[in-house]
């Protein structure tokens, strides 16, 4: 069986809310209290939204502003179920945790620290009595497991919200052990403990990653089976993920460490000089400490850093099985980008680039699926006079192809596919399902795609088949796998959730030819134009093109290749995002 899913979705909507009052918790915790009638279920533009729900505590919600103070045209428009973040070149956004939710009085409080830096604390010093906030979210909640012994809660002044939530309302009835960094004795707030509960206070300044990590490896470890729930400034929690995952080795589903903020670190001199005298246009950077930092990390040259400081370049050539002078070439470049360091001679070190670097995230920008379709745009000129992908160029196959032979890849596409579970509200909620009792899913958001059919109370009969691919890449991200039949045949709905994504128009052809053969209903979940929230929304039609010789499908271009397989486009649904739902008929 698979273990429990971690989190429970919610309806994303646009809430607006006014200040009510404001309250100073500590000299560094400010408080504002919000209310107003869209925390409960409300209608507008004749479409009618649930009310506010922040069961976890340490849910977020998002709020909105605007650098040129223009609020109105910096919100998302709201879909009937969903949001789509249109462009707006002065949008902020932040992230912050309900520290109490009161429906009965109609109020939400928000914790604020003060620090006197950031678009969001500058509202909240400024904000009085009806002045206005918009927000959407909470996207999801966090599932604890249900048998535990323990819990430690660790975090700096950012958590504190999320913990006083915890010990206040107590989802699991188990002993808590309390870590904060402070960067000032008068930050300590009272906290609701209990016997057998403790809480460590130290003293540190705020992102200081080795007192946190020195902090934390004091901790007691408690007998039986625990859960570790930390938050702080995103650099100062890698050495600590690092510990908690390989030292402790603590499983995926007994942590969650989420980076709250993220401190900005001055360029390194070598790294400014560099950029002063690097020639050409300004703002196109030369691909070369990409490169090196790949090689860097194929060749363990961060971890090895990381797990022995203090190496000379010979033994880390010696300890990395690299002959020759190939390790020296690499370590003046990734000096001057703060990746590998030896400031004081005694020997080499992570710099803050390079402790970047041991997150699993951050690591898949270079090394995983996103970074080979980024070097296969080494062909890019060449695919755009042939016709074809760069990647096809590239590896001699199509990705398609390329995944189908390659479960740890599509175990990555199934990766990058978990956030479309927050999008398939609108899709679960539609008409369509109400006669289905048979749903065959294919594609790599299949996974996504069963857990929020679970969330909606839908309970169709499910095959996934995904050809060529192992079941078990799906098997262990799905509820209750053990219900499901894991091969294709005859269904009353298919859903391609993000099948044709890495598929050629023909092999999408194909994949819709063979579902006409199983269903009569085919809904097709693709990313039809890129996501306004993100920075690089400019950069998706080329993902796109690299991928599979395509530039985004929008609903004409998904029409198109509904029509060679023998579909028609019926409807289509919008999911936010920039994903759509289009729904097929056999025609």
């Amino acid at each position: 069986m698979a273990a429990q899913r971690a989190y429970t979705t919610h309806p994303l909507v646009l809430r607006r809310v006014t200040v009510r009052r404001v309250e100073e918790v500590t000299p560094r915790m400010r408080r504002v209290v919000l209310g107003g009638e869209d925390l409960a279920a409300f209608t507008r533009d004749g479409v009618g939204h649930p009310g506010f729900a922040a069961p976890g505590f340490d849910d977020h919600i998002k709020l909105i502003l605007a650098a040129d103070g223009d609020v109105r045209a910096a919100l998302p428009a709201q879909l009937p179920h969903g949001i789509e973040w249109t462009p707006a070149a002065h949008r902020l956004t932040r992230d912050y945790t309900p520290r109490r939710v009161d429906l009965v009085a109609g109020e939400l409080h928000l914790d604020f620290v003060v620090h006197g830096e950031g678009p969001a604390e500058s509202w909240s010093a400024a904000a009085r009595e009806g002045d206005e906030l918009w927000f959407v979210g909470p996207k999801s909640s966090l599932r604890l497991p249900k048998r535990l012994d323990w819990i430690q809660l660790v975090g700096d002044e950012t958590a504190l919200p999320a913990i006083g939530r915890f010990l206040d309302e107590r989802p699991l009835d188990v002993p808590a052990h309390v870590l904060v960094t402070l960067s000032d004795d008068a930050a300590r707030q009272d906290l609701a403990l209990r016997e057998g509960d403790t809480v460590a206070w130290v003293l540190a300044e705020p992102g200081d990653a080795a007192a946190l990590e020195s902090a934390v490896r004091a901790l007691p470890v408690p007998a039986g089976e625990g859960y570790v729930w930390a938050a702080a400034e995103s650099r100062a929690l890698l050495p600590v993920r690092r510990y908690l995952q390989r030292e402790r080795k603590l499983p995926k589903d007994r942590l969650n460490i989420t980076g709250y903020w993220h401190r900005e670190e001055p360029a390194a001199p070598e790294a400014k000089a560099m950029a002063d005298a690097a020639p050409g246009p300004a703002g196109i950077p030369s691909p070369l400490p990409w490169l090196v930092a790949r090689a860097a990390l194929q060749l363990g040259v961060v971890d090895a850093a990381a797990d022995t400081p203090g190496l000379s370049a010979d033994a880390l050539a010696i300890r990395l099985g690299v002959p020759g002078p190939g390790i020296a070439a690499l370590l003046p470049l990734l000096a001057a980008y703060d990746v590998i360091v030896d400031a004081d001679g005694s020997g080499l070190r992570l710099g803050a680039a390079g402790a970047e670097l041991l997150d699993d995230h951050e690591r898949e920008e270079y090394t995983g699926h996103e970074a080979e379709l980024l070097l296969a745009l080494a062909h890019l000129a060449p695919a755009l006079r042939d016709g074809t992908s760069p990647w096809r160029l590239a590896s001699g196959a199509t990705l398609h192809d390329t995944v189908a032979d390659d479960a740890e890849r599509y175990g990555e596409l199934v990766e990058e596919c978990e956030q479309l579970v927050f999008l398939l509200t609108g899709l679960t909620a539609d008409p369509l399902w109400e006669d289905v009792g048979t749903c065959l899913l294919t594609g790599p958001g299949s996974a996504s795609m069963a857990a929020a059919l679970d969330d909606a109370g839908r309970r169709p009969r499910l095959r996934i088949a995904e050809e060529g691919v192992p079941a078990e890449v799906l098997r262990g991200h799905v509820p209750a796998p053990d219900r499901i039949d894991w091969t294709g045949g005859p269904a009353d709905v298919a859903v391609a959730a993000k099948a044709l994504a890495y598929r050629t128009d023909e092999e999408a052809v194909r994949l819709l030819t063979r579902l006409a053969e199983w269903t009569g209903t085919a809904v097709l979940v693709e990313a039809s134009r890129p996501d306004g929230l993100s920075p690089h929304a400019a950069e998706a039609a080329l993902h796109a093109f690299t991928a599979t010789g395509s530039p985004l499908r929008d609903s004409a271009a998904l029409a198109v290749l509904a029509e060679r397989s023998g579909w028609r486009v019926e409807r289509t649904v919008a999911l936010g995002w920039g994903a759509e739902a289009a729904v097929l008929r056999r025609a």
